[in-house]
């Protein structure tokens, strides 16, 4: 099956465990139609570089997947009606990264770097 990373960002307005039951739901639904989703990731809030729908920050998140595309595009279709998302991109890749991705290491780098002073 091809492998996707697909990242979304809902509303600011909503709270960070409506974001996780947006990624929940989306996983169950790519489970249950003979998928896989290998690593969910949440970024949190973060601000964004224009406005979007009246919003200036957005709740991020990360999911790669492993799913016929046409799951991937019905995945697509549901999170396009969602008025709680913002937007959405998919892309195909040829391998997952299985370590933390760039944002949640400099995260993680920030936070020791204040703990030394």
């Amino acid at each position: 099956m091809p492998l996707y990373e697909h990242v979304l960002i809902a509303r600011q307005d909503i709270s960070s465990q409506q974001v996780d039951t947006i990624t929940e739901e989306l996983q169950t639904f790519i489970e249950e139609n003979g998928g896989k989703v290998c690593k969910v990731e949440y970024w949190g809030l973060r601000s964004m570089a224009y406005r979007m729908n009246k919003n200036r920050k957005g709740h991020y998140a990360l999911l790669n997947i492993d799913a016929p595309s046409e799951v991937v595009q019905e995945m697509e279709r549901k999170l396009r009606i969602n008025e709680d998302v913002l937007r959405s991109l998919t892309i195909r890749v040829d391998e997952h990264n299985e370590d933390q991705s760039p944002i949640l290491i400099k995260r993680e780098e920030r936070k020791r770097r204040h703990e030394r002073f």
